[in-house]
């Protein structure tokens, strides 16, 4: 004889069962890629929630019921940024078919590319926010900063790669030089996005690139403790 509460169904949950958020096209996933699209354009301070609610096509009201706030939000465009640039990096520095140095110019060649594609009208997310850090929360502050290690890291790896192939001399210290790099990048695409022409991006990669394999050890400290004490 079948039990009497075996045979009892579950009562049905009211409502639409929630979507998947995890999805691309689903209202959260379509809110970060659109604050990621508009932060490289404009400033964290100057685009309200409604501007990204319309550009997202998500309606309005919705936005609190996927963020708790709009510093919440930041924090997530911030790490959803970091995720997708570090996959970009270690797509052209994890190159094994290219020469270390060759993986180099890849990626800048193709970060270059990505801001002729819109007019240099975008920048980098994690330069936007950094350069307005004044007037974001403060948590936004050791955010920003760990990308920054977590990018020279992986090029430091690239450019210790260069220095055992003989393309950077011996005991020039590749965490100073990927430090040097991305503190010269950032403003060369500051630079860019300001004159909305590539001229900036152009002279700091050749300069660059001269500096890192000549002979001798100019410019950039043999260590940063050289700078600390």
């Amino acid at each position: 004889m079948m039990n009497r509460a075996a045979s009892v169904s579950e009562p049905r949950r009211r409502g639409r069962p929630p979507k998947d958020q995890s999805q691309p096209n689903a209202p959260r996933a379509r809110l970060l890629r659109t604050g990621v699209a508009i932060l490289t354009e404009k400033g964290f301070s100057a685009v309200g929630v409604e501007e990204i609610l319309d550009s997202a096509d998500v309606p309005k009201g919705s936005f609190y019921h996927y963020f708790d706030s709009k510093e919440a939000f930041g924090l997530e465009l911030i790490d959803a940024y970091a995720a997708y640039f570090a996959r970009k990096l270690d797509r052209w520095f994890d190159d094994i078919e290219r020469a270390p140095l060759d993986r180099l110019r890849d990626f800048i060649a193709d970060a270059r590319s990505g801001m002729a594609r819109y007019g240099y009208r975008r920048g980098c997310l994690v330069g936007n926010l950094g350069q307005e850090m004044g007037a974001l929360p403060e948590p936004f502050r050791k955010r920003l900063a760990a990308v920054f290690r977590d990018w020279e890291a992986r090029t430091s790896r690239c450019l210790r790669a260069a220095q055992q192939a003989g393309d950077i001399p011996e005991g020039v210290d590749c965490d100073s030089l990927a430090q040097f790099f991305w503190i010269g990048w950032e403003g060369a695409v500051l630079r860019a996005k300001l004159e909305r022409r590539p001229d900036a991006l152009d002279v700091f990669a050749r300069g660059f690139l001269a500096m890192i394999q000549a002979k001798e050890r100019v410019i950039v400290p043999i260590s940063i403790d050289e700078y600390r004490g």
